[in-house]
């Protein structure tokens, strides 16, 4: 049945020239268009070090550190542009560091205590929503 309707959604895609697309090989290209939101908080104690290690949160700027056993805010947010916005507050919020920030996909990584990072991130995505505009999405915890 999901094969009917994929067809269907083909057929109406490509109207007239669908059937003269049918035997050949389609490739789709899915485009998005970014909104206003926070797509992902999450706030976790990881247990296994590699974890850090694997996030790279002692080289570059943070060398030499050794962030094991504080807790990670992961944030990402749409336009990417705006997580420098999500980094300030969450630096003013708490007592934390940011591990990690990429302006061109949006990711925010920071470090710190339990409470501090709970605190900062619920600090960004208070602020992204009521002062921003943004859609929330929900913060987990692990």
């Amino acid at each position: 049945m999901a094969r009917i309707k994929k067809e269907e959604l083909l057929e109406k895609m490509f109207g007239d020239n669908y059937e003269h697309l049918k035997t050949r090989r389609l490739r789709m290209t899915r485009v998005r268009v970014p909104g206003k939101e926070v797509c992902l908080a999450h706030v976790l104690t990881p247990q296994d070090s590699a974890i850090y290690q694997n996030l790279g949160l002692h080289i570059g700027v943070h060398e030499g550190e050794d962030h094991t056993g504080e807790s990670l805010g992961l944030v990402r947010v749409t336009p990417w542009e705006s997580v420098v916005i999500a980094a300030d507050v969450a630096a003013k919020s708490a007592d934390i560091q940011i591990g990690f920030m990429d302006r061109f996909c949006g990711s925010l990584i920071i470090t710190g205590a339990l409470a501090d990072v709970e605190i900062a991130v619920n600090e960004v995505m208070r602020f992204m929503v009521e002062v921003m505009g943004f859609r929330p999405c929900e913060i987990h915890k692990s």
